[in-house]
């Protein structure tokens, strides 16, 4: 089955920054989280991948399709919620649907009103006077408006408060029922990938440190704790990274269980959050 979203070698070149050859691939029924720290890439493969900034090399294809060349195709079927509000904020949630339902071509005003009862949106308020969960529920039930089958995500979650976070994993459990769609969800808060991701891509200063299942990362990775007298030259280069304390220390790294077997019941290993592993990779590259 053809990816619902697939980027090969995708470069953008800034000053002092670039996105180098980045390559990824979404199948419709899953959820990849895209995580990395502020400043990592995220949000400039995003417009990318929505073709509101121009790539210097390799292909973005969604649906199967090149998003330059079928560019009002491909996003007649992308829903998409972004980390700022770019409604005009001096007309009412009603005004604002009236404006953004022509431009869909599969536009359904029964799916929306009944989102706007789910989500209790005020329809007759201006967008400046709304929350910014309230923004946000008014974004997602856009998106979720026209018949998307791909919906990508721009630190939705960012600056909610947990009842709203939590309501909005709920919707993407919800919606994942439908195995012909597929979400990219870009986010730094990590926890909620936790929750509901199936695949988790991790990018740090422009290029891609891992691609692969959520399970494949907290199965593998682990979080080792042990005496000092365990660190030496010969097994520093297993560790993604390590900071040591007055007790001993703690490393990530990425095979847990050849540390099973080499040092047995002399450490602790514990299962590492994509927090933990975002941190640890963070950090090393910052020292290295």
């Amino acid at each position: 089955m053809t990816p619902i979203l697939e980027i090969k070698n995708l470069r953008k070149d800034f000053k002092g920054f670039s996105l180098k050859d980045i390559n990824l691939s979404l199948e419709r029924g899953f959820i990849m989280g895209f995580i990395g720290p502020n400043g990592a890439g995220k949000s400039t493969t995003i417009k990318l991948i929505l073709n509101l900034m121009e790539r210097d090399r390799g292909e973005i294809n969604v649906f199967g399709k090149d998003n330059i060349k079928n560019e009002i195709e491909v996003k007649n079927k992308i829903g998409f919620v972004l980390d700022e509000n770019h409604y005009y904020e001096e007309i009412t949630i009603k005004e604002m649907k009236r404006i953004i339902a022509p431009f869909y071509k599969q536009w359904d005003d029964g799916v929306f009103n009944k989102y706007v009862k789910d989500f209790g949106l005020p329809i007759d308020r201006k967008i400046k006077e709304l929350s910014k969960g309230m923004k946000m529920k008014f974004s997602l039930a856009v998106a979720l408006s026209h018949n998307a089958e791909l919906l990508i995500m721009d630190e939705p979650t960012s600056g909610l408060d947990p009842v709203v976070r939590s309501e909005l994993l709920d919707i993407l459990s919800d919606l994942m029922q439908d195995e012909n769609k597929g979400v990219f969800f870009s986010t730094h808060i990590t926890s909620d990938l936790d929750k509901i991701a199936d695949y988790i891509t991790f990018i740090n200063n422009g290029e891609i440190v891992f691609s692969t299942t959520k399970d494949d990362i907290l199965d593998n990775f682990g979080l080792v704790k042990g005496p000092k007298e365990l660190i030496f030259d010969n097994n520093l280069y297993e560790f993604v990274g390590m900071r040591e304390n007055q007790y001993g220390f703690e490393a990530l790294v990425q095979d847990k269980e050849k540390f099973k077997k080499l040092y047995g019941n002399k450490v602790v290993i514990e299962k590492p959050t994509l927090e933990d592993i975002m941190v640890y990779y963070t950090r090393r590259d910052k020292n290295a």
